[in-house]
Formats: C-alpha cells, structure tokens, sequence
C-alpha cells in the first residue's frame, strides 16, 4: 500500500500529516456556524458577521454559536440586521453565549450591515470586484487584519483569486506540526478546494497544543 497522500501525485510524510489534520480538524468555521459558503449574498454576508464575532479575544466555539444565535433569530441577512433592533442583536448573541462583548458587537454588526447596503447594496461580490479587497474588508465595524485573515482563510474556495491564503496563525499551526512553513509549500500538500479546510485545520493546531498531539499520533499509528 502506498504512502498517504495530500494533492494527486504528493506523498511522505508531510501529506500523511495534513491529511490526518483534514480528516480529523478540516472543518471550516463557516460550516461550524451552519453557512453553506456559495458566491451569493446571503452566505458572503454571513462569513463577514462570523469574521466580526470570531475576531474578539473569545473562544472560537463561542462566536461560532453567537453566530448561529443570530443566524436563527432572523438575523442572517444584511437588511435583516441592519433593520432590527440593537437590543434584539444583543439578545441574540446573548443567546450564543457571547455576553462579553454583546453590546458593542450588536452596535458594530448594526452598523457594518447599513455600510454593506449603502456601499454596496448588501452584496460583497460587488467589493469582490475592487482591488485591495483587504482594505475593503477593514471598512466594515469589527474588521480590522484579523477578521481580513479569517474571511479570507474561509472565502478561498469560493474567491479563487484570494488563494492560496494561508496566515501567520495557518502557518504557525504547520510549523508546530512540524510542516513547511511557506505558503507555496503547504498549498502544494492539497487540493485547490481543500485549501480552506487546510487553513482551518492549521489554526486549530496554533490554538490547540492537544490538536497537535493528535494529529501527531494518529498519524503515527497510520
């Protein structure tokens, strides 16, 4: 039997090791949250709230379930928020557990959606179309490089001009995995589409030593 592989034609032990963290931490957050990322505007919407949660000095699982919160309570569209009420939005994140920075996230989210509707009539594939779509992303309340990061670790798959796009935090989970380290390196380990669940993957190793241990011994014990 053949070594595991990571992209067609790739083997050793580098893809043995990504496609242990793939198959057991490959899971993007926008899945997590429920969003069922397409070039469309409701699920473009959607990861920009979970970047704006997800940017906060707070357990991932915690914004991933603040934005399942709002999602539920009617709140996963851009003119849907920006036309509720503040305290609906602080309800909502209540509800997800997020209380610590419920208040100005809910004024932040409330904001940001009446930008998206004014600047680019609620939809993200029009700020898709300008250049330093980065910058752009910094525009919206809550986005500043770390929400940039995480939108377009995510988006990748769906914006193929973004990757490969693999952060800091990506690329410090690879070298505690003992991987390459360079973008072009660990891009070659995959698959184009894989490339948002490598970067999800990677993360949870930087922010989780026991991801490390895990991966290290089931790939190990293959």
């Amino acid at each position: 039997m053949g070594e595991p592989t990571g992209r067609t034609g790739t083997t050793g032990p580098d893809a043995a090791t990504v496609r242990t963290l793939l198959d057991r931490y490959g899971r993007t957050y926008a899945r997590d949250a429920g969003i069922r990322l397409r070039n469309t505007p409701v699920p473009l919407y959607r990861l920009l709230v979970l970047s704006v949660l997800l940017s906060a000095r707070i357990r991932a699982d915690t914004a991933v379930a603040a934005a399942r919160a709002l999602f539920d309570a009617g709140l996963g569209d851009a003119r849907r928020m920006a036309e509720s009420p503040w305290q609906r939005r602080v309800d909502a994140l209540g509800a997800g557990g997020y209380r610590r920075y419920d208040e100005r996230t809910a004024t932040r989210l409330g904001d940001g959606a009446e930008l998206l509707l004014r600047r680019y009539r609620g939809d993200l594939r029009r700020l898709r179309e300008e250049s330093d779509v980065g910058d752009r992303l910094r525009l919206f309340p809550g986005i500043g490089p770390t929400g940039v990061d995480i939108f377009l670790r995510e988006i990748q798959g769906v914006w193929p001009e973004v990757a490969p796009y693999l952060d800091r935090r990506a690329r410090d989970g690879a070298r505690r995995l003992g991987l390459p380290t360079s973008t072009r390196a660990l891009a070659g380990l995959v698959a184009e589409e894989d490339l948002p669940r490598l970067a999800a993957g990677l993360v949870r190793a930087a922010l989780d030593a026991k991801v490390v241990e895990d991966v290290r011994a089931a790939t190990a014990e293959s």
